[in-house]
Formats: structure tokens, C-alpha cells, sequence
């Protein structure tokens, strides 16, 4: 259930494309505060960081923004390797909508608690909650959607959410609660969720593919014209894409050391 078998990027993409929007949201938010220092990136921070007091004066997507953003580099890599890993699955089996609405719902429930519970000085932000929420639902599977899960799976989430647990205990700067009641409410949801849903694998799934020809078949195919077709990208672009993107980041750099953004 959690070996990935996709050839390229682009293929992870068009079977998962929620998991990878969430990344991609996360790694560009990173980018922008943490790495280029950008002054837009500080007001995203400044305004996206869940602060129960603020929360408490109107300010309600402080519960919802924190969920991408992070502390640092290691914090962000650590959340959007756990979603790459765990997250396909889910996003297979519930379908696009009802994964967002699991991804979501449980980090926000998490956040509703620690509003409610910690002082008003609190302050928090990352995906812990909503990975935490993904291995609520997994664990569930496992005591109640035996069905859904193989043995080998259930054997690894065991092993992952025990050292996850124990990890939220151990180590400082940790938000508990948000942890918690991030597993606890996937584990709530759960029944709801994984209503009507089937299994998953895989090594059974269907590759994303584009039918080329009127008379196209499962046999063999062969497209005389092949060659003679244009490259999607040019050429020079596709070549030089590595410096493209290394000038981009300089003029991002450059418009941040001049308050531009």
C-alpha cells in the first residue's frame, strides 16, 4: 500500500494530484519565508500562524493556515515526506474531495482543541495535525476495515504511529494536543470517510493514459508522425531549464533584498 511504483513526477502527479498540491504549496511557502527571506514571505507568517489570541479577536484562518506552513526546512521536508508516503493511498481510496476534506478537517479540529485549551499566547504552525489525522484513519482501518488494509500495512502503520506517538512525548517544541486530537479525530472520521470505499494497491491501479488513435486498441501502436511532432516544451527551454529556474530565484532574491517583495 505505501511502496510507490510511479515512473516520473508527472505520473505521481496525475494519479495524486491533491498530495502533490499540498507539497508543492508547502515547499513554495518555505521557499519564499525561510529560504529567499522575502518580505511577502514574512507577511504570510505573520498573518498565517495560529495564535490563539488573535483567533480569539476574529481572526479565524489562523485555524486553517497553519496547516502549511513550518518551522524551518527539516520540519517542512519531514510533513511532506509523511504526505507523499501515506498520502496516496488515501487520496485513491477516498477520491479527491473527501481526502482535502480529511487532510483539512482533522488538522483544523486539532486546532479548534488547542484553541480551547492552551492559553491565548499559544502559537503554532505545520502539517503535524493533519498527518497525524492520516494515521487516525489508518488505524482504524486496521481494527475495524480489515478489508482495506493488508497485513504487511497494517504492521508498518503500527510501527510508525507507536514511534510517532512516542517521538510527540520525547522531543521538544512539539505541540501535543495537536498531535492528539489530530489522530484522534481521524479515528473519529474514519467511519464516515471510508464509507462505500474500496481497496487499494499499487501494483493493481490503473496508469494514467491518453488514447492517441479513433481505432486505438490495447495492441501495439505505432504513430508515423511521431517525430514530426512539436516537443510540448521547446527545445531551448527544456535545455536550459535549470538556469531558468536558477534566474528566477535570483530575481526573487533580488526583489526581497530591495523590500520589493
Amino acid at each position: 500500500m505505501f511502496i510507490r511504483t510511479e515512473r516520473s513526477i508527472r505520473e505521481f502527479f496525475e494519479l495524486y494530484p491533491v498530495v502533490t498540491i499540498i507539497v508543492g504549496i508547502n515547499i513554495f511557502l518555505w521557499f519564499i519565508i525561510d529560504f529567499l527571506n522575502l518580505q511577502i514571505g514574512t507577511y504570510i507568517r505573520d498573518y498565517g500562524v495560529g495564535i490563539n489570541y488573535w483567533i480569539g479577536e476574529g481572526e479565524w484562518w489562523r485555524l486553517f493556515t497553519p496547516i502549511f506552513l513550518h518551522a524551518g526546512a527539516m520540519h517542512m521536508l519531514f510533513n511532506s515526506f509523511s504526505l507523499v508516503l501515506f498520502g496516496p493511498a488515501l487520496e485513491q481510496m477516498l477520491g479527491k474531495f473527501k481526502f482535502i476534506l480529511a487532510y483539512i478537517g482533522t488538522a483544523v479540529t486539532a486546532n479548534i482543541v488547542i484553541y480551547f485549551i492552551e492559553s491565548p499566547a499559544y502559537a503554532h504552525l505545520g502539517a503535524s495535525g493533519a498527518i497525524f489525522g492520516l494515521f487516525g484513519i489508518y488505524v482504524y482501518m486496521v481494527f475495524f476495515r480489515k478489508d482495506l488494509i493488508d497485513q504487511s500495512s497494517s504492521q508498518i502503520i503500527g510501527v510508525i504511529v507507536a514511534i510517532a506517538l512516542a517521538m510527540t512525548f520525547l522531543r521538544s517544541g512539539i505541540s501535543i494536543l495537536g498531535h492528539l486530537f489530530g489522530f484522534f479525530s481521524g479515528f473519529t472520521y474514519a467511519p464516515l470517510l471510508l464509507a462505500g470505499v474500496k481497496s487499494y494497491s499499487p501494483w493493481s491501479r490503473n496508469r494514467p493514459r491518453k488514447r492517441k488513435y479513433a481505432d486505438d486498441d490495447d495492441g501495439p501502436q505505432f504513430d508515423p508522425d511521431r517525430w514530426n511532432k512539436k516537443r510540448k516544451m521547446p527545445e531551448a527551454i527544456r535545455k536550459n531549464m535549470l538556469w531558468i529556474i536558477v534566474g528566477i530565484i535570483a530575481v526573487l532574491w533580488l526583489l526581497g533584498q530591495t523590500n520589493i517583495l
